[in-house]
């Protein structure tokens, strides 16, 4: 009972303090609400249970090649059926491939990401419908009928969630032929690893699944492996098992498995390879809104601790009359409870829009952050801040004692400023100050880059060219009527008004990255390996003639291509700068020859004869946002082959005007060729380098916000110091001080202040920088530009901070100042 006495005793005392406690409530619900979604973005993303039955034993397996590039390699198929064979500790395994299919038969022609996948994938992956069924064993094999299985995603939007889609038949086409395939079920709502897809077929779907080249190309990889652990097997022991059966493949088949692209296999819980990609930006945004909570609970406690300083008198009387130590401490807590549990509650209230706000930032690290919904946890985290603020709060303040001789408030009315509390208040301050340094120098290191990234030069017309997705459709088509079909398309474009050139592209710059992985292996005229060395990597890229034109990119040297290339007997290419002048130096390289190499390439059609190079045009670095060299060899699209297929208008109009007519023209040729994903290389790369502005947006918030908070607590510090001095600054008037020394005097607590908060913020910053980057391979420290930028803003913001109290302290009137006492 007595410590409801004394909440309503805080009430009425906060209640005359309405300013002090709305400040301090707002302060904390910045703090707390920040934390609170945050804090549900981590646990929903990184730690929530993923809906897949049995996830605990439902393993990722992975193969990779660091000597060719990062990232994983896809497993072909004999490699399947070699581990499927020599792994015991996996009971099942489920296959998963990628494939870009348009879809005719629903509305609209689409293009449309696909799962291609065997009959036990799902059992693996322990996904269920939520209509109709899955892809089954029933449906492997090459005679079985094609099936397709709806994303929910997908449906619930495309299709706005119609039970009548089940049973529809559709026709999927790709660059290897078209099959008719049955809609059967709709999957439940799941993370869609390994790729984010629109729909599920079987393999049938995929006539190049079915090729002897897709069956008995070892060298031929693009499936993702999933399996399952066997009762009574561990993670590890399928891990050791794995490698085991990979290493005797490597000895069997070494020609498959090159030593300097050092292969080599591994396996992570599927759950852990999810969160992967977003795990580091989460922590780090984790620690930022700790930095902020640390910042509001300073700033709070500066004023806790400077009312504490004002009511000491009305402490000391009630120390005076008998009040213990821990009953004062109770009052204290009493008005920290009151004013955190109001904090908290608004500051969860503002976390939902934060939540949602964050969720969409997030998504574009990992896809289960679209999932997120505000759960008990927030109102948890919530509560638990509240309570660990609510009693730093409370035991900050020095209690005074019952002896009044030894309490200066007791004594007299005057406001005083013992050494312990004046050093407990700069402290705060500093404390403040550090941690606005460490999210500012993290806030410019990220815009320092994202400015870098921005002004690279891409050598490309971005601003003019628009690019549309016009995928190739072989379907009743012959390859030559393919090539006619676009040539036909891009004359009647380029009679369009405003429409310069017209060209026809496999890939979109920056959007289709990695599409043809590292490359393939190529060598040239006189080319020698050194002992031990591989061929060079190089990309390949079939384009129409005026490509390099359409995209505004010259051609250094010889020709571009002409109607009557890739029909002649003497093949040609065109290549990159960078090529010619690594496989030709000081050489000139028109007219010499190039000519794959690469063991893969007896599993694609792409022409392994030599090529006569006609042109060398300047690089290209359509995989990278920063450009960077490029080896390139482009092939004349007569010859082939018709992957993707993408249209490039360069236009001196408005490159969106053209959407529409360009649309109804293809659509006159073709009523089923989908026409998507109009947009222009300017915007298609501001859509890549979303991530990278999203980091810098969201930490430079958080950044602004610490700072503001931060620089609030130094004015306040100082301006509470002025106050507490006013006889001694009028004192020191009274014997001819001078108003500007005052000024400068105050001006310079503050630099100090802020001078101390930037050294401790840069010590603490780096070792946790340290700390952090041994848990985090991929972690920078910041370069010294950055953070001398963030230190000279955050000294200059402490000095125009204490310009007002240092102007109060100046204007003291000397005859007051003393007659105040």
């Amino acid at each position: 009972m007595s410590f409801l006495r004394d909440l309503k005793v805080a009430f009425r005392s906060l209640a005359r303090t309405k300013g002090l406690a709305a400040t301090v409530v707002l302060t904390l619900a910045l703090g707390i609400g920040a934390n609170a979604a945050i804090f549900s973005l981590v646990r929903g993303v990184l730690l929530r249970p993923l809906v897949n039955r049995d996830e605990n034993r439902l393993i990722y397996i992975q193969q990779s090649a660091p000597g060719i590039g990062p990232g994983e390699v896809p497993f072909s198929v004999p490699e399947i059926q070699d581990l499927r064979a020599g792994v015991k500790t996996l009971s099942s395994f489920g296959e998963f491939s990628t494939v870009g299919f348009t879809m005719i038969g629903l509305g609209e022609p689409r293009e449309v990401r696909a799962g291609v996948v065997d009959g036990s994938y799902f059992d693996v992956v322990g996904l269920h419908p939520v209509l109709g069924r899955l892809v089954g064993p029933q449906d492997d094999g090459p005679k079985a009928a094609g099936v397709v299985v709806l994303t929910y995603r997908f449906w619930s939007t495309t299709f706005k969630s119609d039970p009548s889609v089940i049973g529809k038949a559709v026709r999927l086409g790709s660059g290897f032929g078209d099959r008719s395939a049955t809609i059967i079920g709709v999957l439940e709502p799941s993370i869609p690893y390994p790729a984010d897809t629109e729909l599920i077929a079987n393999i049938v779907t995929s006539p190049h699944h079915l090729s002897a080249t897709m069956q008995n190309g070892r060298v031929h990889r693009m499936t993702e492996l999933f399996g399952h652990l066997a009762p009574g097997a561990t993670l590890d022991q399928a891990r050791a098992e794995l490698r085991t059966a990979y290493g005797a493949m490597i000895k069997d088949h070494p020609d498959a498995y090159s030593p300097q692209a050092h292969f080599q296999i591994d396996a992570k819980l599927l759950r852990e390879q999810i969160t992967s990609g977003a795990r580091t930006v989460l922590l780090v945004l984790l620690a930022a809104s700790g930095l902020v909570f640390i910042i509001a609970c300073s700033n709070v406690a500066n004023l806790i601790l400077a009312r504490t300083v004002r009511r000491e008198g009305e402490l000391a009387i009630r120390a005076a009359l008998g009040a213990s130590a821990g009953a004062l401490r109770r009052t204290l807590l009493a008005e920290s409870l009151i004013l955190c549990i109001a904090g908290a509650t608004l500051g969860v209230i503002s976390a939902r829009p934060l939540l949602a706000v964050l969720a969409r930032y997030a998504s574009r690290f990992s896809v289960r952050a679209l999932e997120l919904t505000v759960d008990s946890s927030m109102l948890w985290v919530g509560a638990l801040l509240a309570v660990i603020a609510a009693v730093l709060l409370a035991y900050v303040p020095h209690l005074p004692t019952a002896n009044a001789s030894q309490t200066p408030g007791l004594t007299n009315g005057g406001v005083r400023i013992t050494g312990s509390t004046s050093r407990r208040l700069r402290v705060f301050a500093i404390t403040q100050i550090a941690a606005s340094f460490m999210l500012l120098a993290g806030a410019s290191m990220l815009l320092k880059t994202l400015l870098s990234i921005q002004a690279a030069q891409t050598g490309l017309d971005t601003r003019h060219v628009l690019a549309i997705n016009v995928p190739a459709m072989s379907y009743g088509k012959t390859p030559e009527q393919v090539v006619d079909f676009y040539k036909e398309s891009m004359r009647r474009i380029e009679a369009l008004p405003g429409v310069s050139k017209t060209a026809f592209g496999i890939v979109v710059p920056w959007r289709d990255a990695g599409s043809f992985g590292p490359g393939f292996q190529f060598s040239g005229d006189g080319h020698v390996r050194a002992p031990g060395e591989e061929d060079p990597r190089a990309q390949f890229r079939t384009i129409s003639p005026g490509f390099f034109a359409a995209l505004g990119v010259p051609i250094i040297a010889g020709r571009d291509f002409n109607q009557l290339d890739g029909q002649s007997k003497d093949p040609v290419v065109i290549v990159s700068q960078t090529l010619a002048q690594r496989m030709f130096p000081n050489q000139d390289p028109l007219n010499r020859h190039i000519y794959w190499t690469d063991p893969v390439m007896k599993f694609v059609p792409i022409s392994t004869a030599p090529h006569r190079i006609i042109g060398v045009t300047a690089d290209i670095d359509d995989e990278h946002v920063v450009p960077g060299p490029t080896i390139t060899v482009y092939n004349p699209f007569e010859e082939g082959p018709m992957f993707g297929g993408r249209l490039f208008i360069h236009t001196s109009a408005n490159p969106y005007s053209l959407v529409t007519p360009i649309t109804r023209i293809i659509r006159a040729m073709s009523v089923d060729q989908p026409v998507e994903r109009a947009a222009t290389l300017e915007d298609v790369r501001a859509e890549v380098l979303t991530p990278d502005r999203l980091n810098t947006v969201v930490f430079g918030v958080f950044a602004a916000v610490a700072l503001a908070i931060a620089l609030v607590g130094v004015a306040g510090v100082l301006a509470f110091s002025v106050s507490a001095r006013t006889r001694e600054f009028g004192i020191r008037l009274a014997l001819g001080s001078q108003r500007r020394h005052l000024l400068t005097g105050v001006v310079a607590e503050g630099a100090v202040m802020a001078a101390a908060g930037v050294v401790a913020g840069a010590v603490s910053g780096y070792a946790l920088a340290r700390l952090a980057g041994s848990y985090f391979l991929d972690m920078r420290m910041p370069s010294a530009a950055p953070v001398v930028a963030s230190a000279l803003v955050l000294l200059a913001a402490a000095v125009v901070a204490s310009a007002l109290p240092a102007a109060r302290a100046a204007r003291i009137n000397v005859i007051e100042a003393l007659r105040s006492e």
